[in-house]
């Protein structure tokens, strides 16, 4: 059976990861091992943060939604729980746009939640 010979592929490989890591700093963009070690890292934090930006975009959404029920009278526990007494079901990102673009339909989204709650 003939010697196989690696050079070739390990090279595109080796050339497959500095690609990837441009950008990085110093050494972890100039030599294999460190670049290979970065990537790892990056590759890691971007998939765990992929989930926590869920989790914070659905703060910032209830921290909207929170102020802008304020600025009409109630607060955000009241009016979710009056929402869902009244059976309207528009999720939270929709309800932090209609507070930030449309404070009337806001409003009136508020208005029927303190009814149900009355």
């Amino acid at each position: 059976m003939a010697r196989v010979k690696r050079g070739v592929t390990s090279h595109r490989r080796h050339k497959a990861v500095i690609a990837q890591v441009k950008g990085h700093r110093a050494t972890n963009r100039r030599l294999f091992k460190r670049a290979h070690e970065s990537m790892m890292h990056a590759l890691r934090y971007a998939y765990r943060d992929r989930r926590n930006r869920k989790r914070d975009m659905r703060r910032l959404w209830i921290i909207r939604i929170n102020a802008a029920a304020r600025q009409n009278g109630l607060s955000y526990s009241r009016m979710i729980h009056g929402l869902s007494l009244a059976g309207v079901a528009v999720d939270r990102k929709i309800l932090a746009d209609l507070a930030v673009r449309d404070a009337a339909a806001f409003s009136a989204i508020v208005d029927r939640a303190r009814a149900e709650l009355a």
